[in-house]
């Protein structure tokens, strides 16, 4: 099938974010100056820098979260493993601002050691991260959508001892990054496998 946008697909549920997927959970705490903290998943997150390495969440509208990254300039990606799926699923609720998600998901905030913002202690890894630019991005005509796209460098990194190989690589399959996928679908890493990258010079003839 093909369907242009503005037509519409004339499926029962969008296809477009399964299409687009898996896509990595952004698990973001922030604290505002006032003490308040929140916690909240966002599926549009990923990394877009390796040097120096900068990460971005994507909130579909100014939500909490977004309103203290942006008023501190500071948030901490931590990572959602296997084991935390139901604590973030909770932590996605529509509660109050003044309602610390933490809290009410049953999950232990831990110190951060550069910014303010506490993260997630029972996460496989965490990112502390200093915002470098908010922006909305713009459609095919120039005009902002409601989306508000928040970057951040990161800044230090927190990694459990646990999730580390004898070889020193971040155990993806132990951890079990969770991803989400369309629909109210979800996914976990249990195999990776690799691929050595091709080089032009070690073509065949």
């Amino acid at each position: 099938m093909f369907y242009r946008i503005e037509d519409g697909h004339g499926l029962p549920h969008d296809p477009l974010k399964a299409i687009v997927s898996p896509r990595p959970i952004g698990w973001i705490s922030t604290r505002g100056k006032d003490g308040t903290v929140n916690l909240a998943p966002y599926s549009f997150f990923n990394m877009i820098s390796g040097q120096p390495p900068l990460v971005f969440f994507s909130s579909e509208g100014v939500k909490h979260s977004a309103e203290l990254a942006r008023e501190s300039g500071e948030f901490v990606a931590n990572l959602v493993g296997r084991d935390l799926g139901i604590q973030m699923n909770a932590s996605s609720i529509d509660a109050p601002n003044e309602v610390n998600e933490f809290d009410y998901s049953g999950l232990a905030m831990a110190d951060c050691e550069v910014v303010s913002a506490p993260r997630v202690a029972e996460a496989p890894a965490s990112l502390e991260c200093k915002v470098t630019e908010i922006f909305h991005p713009k459609d095919i005509d120039g005009h902002p959508v409601q989306a508000l796209v928040i970057v951040g460098q990161v800044v230090g990194v927190h990694i459990a001892d646990g999730f580390l190989t004898p070889e020193g690589f971040f155990d993806t399959v132990k951890a079990g990054n969770m991803a989400r996928l369309g629909y109210m679908d979800f996914s976990t890493v249990d195999k990776v496998f690799a691929m050595r990258r091709p080089r032009w010079s070690e073509r065949e003839s």
